[in-house]
């Protein structure tokens, strides 16, 4: 027996986790995940209505429109929600190749060991030529 395809009014469940609720990026076709953020409603409600990512940053205390320093943005394909309605999974089409503010193609580019840490990943970017402050 099949599930009903029909659209139905579900939202997440921003009430749980003090307005915010945890949103896991992946990388559309390829599945890497690109990073970890946080969405209030207001960034969901943004995200869908323009289809470009747009979270909440804890440490700026306000919206954070994905690309709007680098360019990097990220173009939703596809928001799913949890079965207790209090995590998105997006999937991006990621311009630009980084998702990481570090210039990595995902933010998990650090491989954690045993004997320590190390870098599995190509930077693609110099994020002090891209976020330059002006002078």
């Amino acid at each position: 027996m099949s599930e009903s395809t029909q659209p139905e009014a579900i939202s997440p469940d921003f009430q749980k986790s003090d307005g915010l609720v945890p949103v896991v990026v992946q990388e559309v076709g390829t599945g890497l995940v690109l990073m970890l953020a946080y969405m209030n409603r207001e960034a969901y409600d943004e995200t869908l209505a323009t289809g470009q990512a747009v979270y909440f940053s804890r440490s700026r205390g306000g919206l954070w429109r994905k690309g709007e320093s680098s360019g990097n943005v990220q173009h939703v394909r596809s928001v799913r929600i949890d079965c207790d309605r209090d995590t998105l999974l997006l999937e991006v089409e990621q311009v630009g190749g980084a998702a990481c503010h570090e210039g990595y193609p995902s933010c998990f580019f650090r491989e954690i060991t045993p004997e320590g840490s190390r870098v599995v990943a190509e930077r693609v970017f110099d994020p002090q030529q891209v976020y330059k402050k002006p002078e």
